[in-house]
């Protein structure tokens, strides 16, 4: 398994706990977090959609699928900005931030091991421009 590969499995095991827990039990996350409660459906469908997520990146990891990796690190670098914005703007709890981050540390952490990867010439992961030539 490529590093990059590696770094997807983790973040998609992340996600197979978060899923569940806020489809589940989403007040006792926001609790730790200092998030006020819901009632809402909306925080349970966000589990099933980060849940699902999670296959993605799992199979994605399997297959070594260059594509789905690269586009992660644009993704959780978008994840990132958005929820700190909402954080700014005060549109939800300051603490959205530190998912956003969570996500920003896995999307750096991805592309430095794609990097890494093309670089030793693992064959399903060159990055077109970083070759030594």
């Amino acid at each position: 398994m490529s590093k990059a590969a590696f770094t997807a499995r983790v973040f998609a095991v992340y996600l197979f706990i978060l899923g569940p827990v806020l489809v589940v039990a989403p007040n006792v996350l926001l609790s730790l977090f200092g998030i006020p409660a819901t009632a809402e459906v909306w925080i349970r469908v966000v589990g099933v959609i980060v849940f699902m997520l999670g296959v993605y990146c799992w199979v994605a990891a399997k297959h070594e699928l260059r594509p789905f990796l690269e586009a992660s690190v644009y993704t959780r670098f978008g994840v990132f900005i958005a929820l700190t914005a909402f954080a700014v703007l005060e549109l939800g709890s300051p603490m959205l931030a530190l998912f956003g981050v969570i996500d920003l540390l896995g999307g750096i952490w991805t592309y430095l091991a794609l990097k890494a990867d093309a670089q030793s010439g693992h064959p399903a992961l060159t990055i077109p421009g970083m070759s030594e030539s």
